[in-house]
């Protein structure tokens, strides 16, 4: 009987931890070029790996993106579903996403796609960045009507 392994996807901007050298990043895509695979924080010796792929981890002040596999890595901050409190819709979270939807505001609250509402499980009043956000999906709604 053959094992084959899992393979969990990590979204991209998702925040991680390298468990053995400690950096710290974001993801920035994966490659499948066996040649750049690490493991442990070394380079690889053999290329005859069962894994497909590895991830690209920026890391600020740094030019160049290092490679780790999965189990290399600690998520510090990774994708989640949230349910807005406005307007009770269910949506995924983009971990590295600053005031867009899906990313956080800077109040620290979840800005729901939908009617980019960006309270927090507590009842917060509404913050300046989301009237901003809804002038702006005002304005972009009117000109739609008019053009």
């Amino acid at each position: 009987m053959s094992e084959t392994p899992v393979q969990v996807k990590l979204q991209d901007g998702t925040l991680i931890r390298h468990k053995v050298t400690g950096y710290e990043g974001r993801i920035d895509g994966i490659t499948e070029i066996k040649t750049c695979f690490t493991a442990g924080g070394a380079m690889l010796d053999r290329l005859n790996t069962k894994q497909t792929f590895q991830y690209r981890v920026v890391i600020k002040g740094e030019p160049m993106r290092r490679i780790a596999p999965a189990e290399d890595l600690e998520i510090l901050e990774g994708a989640a579903a949230v349910i807005c409190p406005h307007c009770h819709l269910s949506f995924k979270t983009k971990p590295g996403f600053a005031d867009k939807p899906g990313g956080r505001c800077e109040c620290g609250g979840w800005i729901c796609p939908s009617c980019l509402d960006c309270r927090g499980a507590g009842e917060q009043p509404r913050c300046l960045k989301q009237r901003k956000r809804l002038a702006r999906k005002l304005i972009l709604q009117k000109k739609g009507r008019m053009g």
